[in-house]
Parts: C-alpha cells; sequence; structure tokens
C-alpha cells in the first residue's frame, strides 16, 4: 500500500488537533445598555413609633429598570463614593465592583447587592432565586421577635404576633442584674418562659435572646436549664469571638446555640464551625447582603449546620432574605420584624405591600421577578427622614 494512500487530509487533521487543543479564552462580552446603572438614591426611613430606623437604596438603569435594597444607615458621602465607582457597570457584575470597593461599608455593599440582584431578576423575567439556582421550597417558616420591658408585655406582643400567623417567637432573656447571677436569674428566665407558653399555647416554638452579653458562666447555666425545654436554640450566649467558652458550653449542653448577628467575614464562621461551638447560622441581611450569606451558608452545609438569617430592618429586607430562603438548601427558619404598633406595620406595607404576611406559622415566598416586591416610591418619600 502507499503512503499516499493512508494520507489523512489536512482538514480531518486539523480537526484532530483542535479537539486537543487548549481552551481559548473567550471573547469579553458586549456591554449590555440595559443593565448599565446609571443612578443611585436612597431613603432613610424611620417608623414613627417603634423608632426602627433602615434605608433603602434604589439603583436605576440605562433602560429605566429599578432594583432596590435595603441596610441600616446610608450617609451622603458613602453613597457618593459607590455612586461614582458603579456608574457605567452592569448590574450583573457585583463581585468586580465588590472588589473595587473594599472600603465601603458593609451595610451600604450589602443594600447594593440586593439592588442588583433585583434589577438582574427583573430583567430576567424571574425571582432571584430562580436566578441563583432555586427553589429548594415553595414556603419559609417564619418566626417574630416579641416585644415589651415585663412579662406581661411580651404576652401581649407574643398573642398579637400569633393572631397574625407566626407559630415561633424569638424573645428577649431578662436582663441580669449583675454578673454570675446563678440561679436567680436562670429561675427569672424559666419564669418568662413558661409564661409565654402558656399564653402562646400548644404548636409554638421559641429562640431565647441573650444579646451576646452574658458571661460564660450564666450562658452555661441557661444552656443547661432550658435543655428539656427545647428550645429551637440559644441566641447570642456570649460573644462570638470567645470562642473557647461557646464550645465548652456547646459540648457540655444539648441546647442548640444560634450565633453570628455581628458577623461579617465567612471565616469567622468557620472558626465557629471548625470548633463545633455552633449549630445554627445567623447573619444579618442589613450587613452581609444575598451572595455573602449565601457564600457563608455553603461553608455551613459542609458541616451539616442549618441558617436562619437575622433580620430586624424594613420590607425591603424581608424580601431579599425570602429569596435567600428559597435558594438555600440548609436553610431552618426566618425571624420577620412584627411591629407592635399598627402604624409602624402600615407604614410596611405602603412601601412593599404584603410581602411580610405570614399564615401558619409560613410565609408564602414571591413569585414576580426580581425581589418580588413592587416598592412604592411614593410612600418612601412620604416616610423618609427629613434634614433637620
Amino acid at each position: 500500500m502507499s503512503r499516499t494512500s493512508i494520507r489523512i487530509p489536512i482538514e480531518a487533521r486539523r480537526a484532530r488537533l483542535m479537539a486537543f487543543a487548549p481552551p481559548q479564552a473567550a471573547l469579553p462580552a458586549m456591554p449590555n445598555p440595559q443593565l448599565e446603572i446609571v443612578s443611585l438614591r436612597d431613603y432613610r426611613l424611620r417608623e414613627p413609633v417603634s423608632g426602627r430606623a433602615y434605608a433603602v437604596l434604589r439603583i436605576e438603569t440605562r433602560s429605566g429598570l429599578e432594583g432596590f435594597g435595603e441596610c441600616g444607615e446610608i450617609t451622603p458621602r458613602d453613597l457618593a463614593g459607590v455612586q461614582e465607582a458603579v456608574r457605567g457597570h452592569e448590574a450583573t457584575q457585583f463581585e468586580t465592583i465588590r472588589h473595587r470597593l473594599k472600603n465601603a461599608p458593609v451595610g451600604l455593599m450589602a443594600a447594593l447587592n440586593m439592588a442588583m440582584l433585583d434589577v438582574t431578576g427583573r430583567f430576567a423575567n424571574a425571582p432571584v432565586y430562580q436566578v441563583l439556582g432555586g427553589p429548594t421550597r415553595n414556603k419559609c417558616r417564619a418566626m417574630a421577635m416579641v416585644e415589651g420591658a415585663t412579662d406581661a408585655e411580651l404576652a401581649t406582643s407574643l398573642q398579637r404576633a400569633r393572631a397574625a400567623g407566626f407559630r415561633a417567637f424569638l424573645v428577649p432573656a431578662p436582663p441580669p442584674a449583675a454578673r454570675n447571677q446563678g440561679q436567680a436569674f436562670v429561675l427569672a428566665a424559666r419564669k418568662r418562659l413558661d409564661t409565654l407558653r402558656q399564653a402562646a399555647g400548644p404548636g409554638t416554638d421559641f429562640v431565647l435572646d441573650c444579646g451576646g452579653t452574658l458571661v460564660p458562666s450564666d450562658a452555661a447555666s441557661l444552656a443547661s436549664a432550658f435543655e428539656r425545654f427545647h428550645l429551637l436554640w440559644l441566641e447570642e450566649p456570649c460573644p462570638a469571638l470567645n470562642i473557647a467558652a461557646l464550645r465548652k458550653i456547646a459540648a457540655e449542653n444539648v441546647t442548640p446555640l444560634g450565633l453570628g448577628r455581628t458577623i461579617r467575614q465567612p471565616s469567622a464562621f468557620q472558626d465557629l464551625l471548625r470548633e463545633e461551638a455552633i449549630d445554627i447560622l445567623r447573619p444579618d441581611i442589613s450587613q452581609n447582603g444575598i451572595s455573602q450569606i449565601r457564600q457563608m451558608a455553603a461553608i455551613a452545609e459542609s458541616y451539616y449546620v442549618a441558617v436562619a438569617p437575622y433580620h430586624n430592618g424594613g420590607p425591603v429586607a424581608s424580601a431579599a432574605v425570602f429569596q435567600l430562603a428559597a435558594s438555600l438548601p440548609n436553610f431552618f427558619i426566618q425571624q420577620i420584624p412584627f411591629p407592635q404598633a399598627e402604624q409602624d406595620r402600615q407604614m410596611r406595607a405602603a412601601i412593599a405591600g404584603n410581602v411580610e404576611t405570614v399564615k401558619d406559622g409560613f410565609a408564602v415566598l414571591p413569585s414576580t421577578p426580581g425581589l418580588g416586591i413592587a416598592v412604592n416610591e411614593k410612600a418612601l418619600e412620604e416616610y423618609k427622614e427629613r434634614a433637620a
């Protein structure tokens, strides 16, 4: 057989070589003017009775698409610095912007993250949780924080929240009169929870919030005393930085520990998880935003630990945590602010509609594009704080 009879055509050889060649770098995507951010605006709000304060951030794109986010506070100086950095970028480029704004306030970056995802979802005509790969569920369990200075006031607050559909409650622990109170402090906490359980009736769950203020000995005493009470968890028993004390409390008691409302870095959660000092992750939505909490949740999932984001802000952040709930495989329960005053509840509903409605212990997840809410900018203008 001659050599020419087995010669491979040059086109076939080129195709065979290309099959094993390393992939070439993709050409940069062309900018999409519909997603280009052109302006940012903030609304600083305060509820008329409770005094709960939060700020809503609005971004607008060249095509007129709007997105909303929320955090605790936005100053004019911080907003001006961020606006200069994000103008001209697409709403899908949050990670690029985040790296450029490493020194920006974490709260403002959290609000920007929510708003950019809101625009992305609206552009894709899908809820944010679908953009993020969900849903993992079609409703989320809800928990209300009860308010009051005395046990009687707390019981009244709880009954209102239960009538509104809640079946799980975050209860503040009695303030200790001094450090290392021992049995007096434990008995006061037991009395408070017994009173509230009786007021709530069957089918209710509780979280006892220590606020991160207790010394380890008092925190350990509470964890031991409430083992048979079956709390969902003991909230912030002592400062999260005291890992050795938390590890000891977790090892000696079966009461779960929830921590994280003051944590801003995923690595800090990893330290707690590695030491088996945490059972429920509680990152604050107004300080971390959606994307960073998803990073924290991914770390927690590898340790079989659940996530219950902390939230004590406004209704825009409520919409954001519902998107988180639908996108996280290890989501547990969501805290939703429930103001006691009707004026405060009317304000929240005027801003974002009925997104915070709860029935039989569960909130229905929004199904419309973006964060799933239609923010009323007239209400934002009406309720925003005026300069003195």
